[in-house]
């Protein structure tokens, strides 16, 4: 079994750059997912995130979780369950309008820590995609154009926690699923496990790491990449022991972004090869919502119907 990717950010800049871009090149083709360390984000200010988030469970969500897992009977469940994940959750939006402020029970300090950790994870963001960019033959700045739409990307983050379950082989934590958007950046807890993604026909264990940021490719950078690039199914395993924390971050394109593949990348394609289609990304949001747990594919196709109804511009830029 071949390792899972880490990518040490810190060698970027040094004596083993090259090496360092190959790796991210290979994680991108065959991994769609790699965990990132000495990323630039404080140990300190990590801990401090995860300490505020696992408070603010304990104090705020888990009570009302309890009470919902009760309402259901879903301690009693003798079969599979489909339709819902064992997961707590809440969403902060960032970018381009932010409602961290109207959320409610979240104390200051926890307040402007998500804000501080929000610009340092969209920073690391655009630095990545323009990595992408060097190793995808594409000028730098061109996937955050692509990303742009009107008023800039959309960017926002799904805390999660999930706690222990009493029928793990019944209730999946999050089901299994690609993303849609963009460049995922996920802070995991490094002590409770349970996130997989499916590789070669097997699950495999996302190692939980002390501080590491783990990357995924969204189903907008496979369109983008034309394929070069696959965004992966991935899924959450409930533990039967202990809390897992998710702080899950999405950097995404502007809901009026006109994504389609780089026509650079399209140039050095056998002209055999299939082209991604071209859609606006709200409404490729829209197909999503009700099909997020089935398979990309239908939905790259159902695109491609719309497409050729569609009158699309050019890509917009900043």
């Amino acid at each position: 079994m071949e390792a899972f990717p880490i990518v040490d950010l810190s060698k970027i800049n040094g004596e083993e750059r090259a090496a360092t871009m190959d790796l991210i090149k290979d994680s991108c083709e065959n991994w769609g997912f790699f965990e990132l360390v000495n990323h630039g984000i404080s140990h300190e200010f990590m801990d401090k995130v995860e300490r505020l988030t696992k408070e603010h469970y304990k104090k705020c969500m888990e009570q009302r979780f309890k009470e919902m897992v009760e309402s259901k009977g879903l301690e009693a469940v003798q079969s599979e369950i489909s339709d819902l994940d064992w997961e707590s959750t809440f969403y902060l939006r960032h970018l381009p309008d932010s409602n961290i402020n109207e959320i409610p029970d979240l104390e200051d300090d926890y307040r402007n820590a998500m804000k501080e950790f929000a610009k340092q994870l969209e920073k690391l963001a655009e630095q990545l995609l323009d990595l992408l960019c060097e190793n995808l033959g594409l000028e730098k700045g061109y996937l955050k154009k692509a990303f742009y739409g009107s008023r800039g990307p959309t960017f926002g983050t799904k805390v999660s926690n999930y706690p222990p379950c009493p029928k793990p082989d019944l209730i999946k934590g999050l089901r299994a699923h690609t993303d849609a958007g963009g460049l995922i950046l996920l802070f995991q807890d490094d002590k409770v496990s349970g996130l997989q993604l499916l590789k070669d026909g097997q699950w495999i264990d996302v190692p939980p790491m002390k501080h590491s940021i783990v990357i995924n490719l969204g189903d907008q950078l496979e369109v983008i990449t034309n394929g070069k690039y696959k965004s992966v199914m991935h899924r959450v395993i409930a533990q039967t022991d202990g809390t897992r924390m998710s702080i899950a971050s999405f950097y995404n394109p502007g809901g009026d972004a006109v994504i389609y593949p780089a026509p650079a990348l399209l140039k050095k394609e056998a002209e055999t090869k299939e082209i991604y289609p071209k859609f606006v990304f709200e409404d490729y949001m829209k197909l999503y919502a009700g099909l997020k747990f089935q398979a990309k594919e239908p939905r790259f196709e159902a695109m491609k119907s719309i497409e050729s109804t569609a009158k699309l511009g050019p890509i917009a830029t900043v």
